[in-house]
């Protein structure tokens, strides 16, 4: 029996990631940084960056998801969500996000990056009229 839980050992390391835009925002690129992998779907991990020069429409929506938490490393992005307000987060700013709270990504620097971690990995994503 495995002590590591249904989980496997891995290392993703910035010089061999790629972004990519398939992911779902077009505005958006995204690493993937191998955690769907090692555990088989139960977490999600990735770095999503700032296509430069592309704007976010403001769409509003909700995660099918338990766990969703966003960290910015670089540059700042303005989130709206229900019953909060509009929030920019900055280099260093960190967000939990609760399942099933309505929001929408307003506005991002062109240099924008953000850690987003997610449990599951794969999840679906609904638009919903704005609250």
């Amino acid at each position: 029996m495995s002590l590591w839980k249904n989980q496997s050992f891995t290392i993703a390391h910035a010089d061999d990631g790629k972004f990519e835009g398939a992911g779902l925002r077009p505005f958006f690129e995204y690493r993937q940084l191998g955690i769907a992998e090692a555990t088989k779907g139960t977490y999600g991990a990735h770095v999503i960056r700032a296509v430069p020069g592309m704007e976010s429409p403001g769409t509003w929506h909700t995660h099918d998801l338990e766990f969703q938490m966003v960290y910015v490393t670089q540059g700042w992005v303005a989130f709206e969500y229900e019953g909060q307000g509009e929030h920019t987060l900055r280099s260093g700013s960190c967000v939990l996000q609760p399942p099933g709270i309505k929001h929408r990504e307003v506005r991002h620097s062109d240099d924008m990056e953000l850690l987003e971690i997610t449990s599951p990995a794969v999840f679906e994503t609904t638009e919903t009229v704005a609250p």
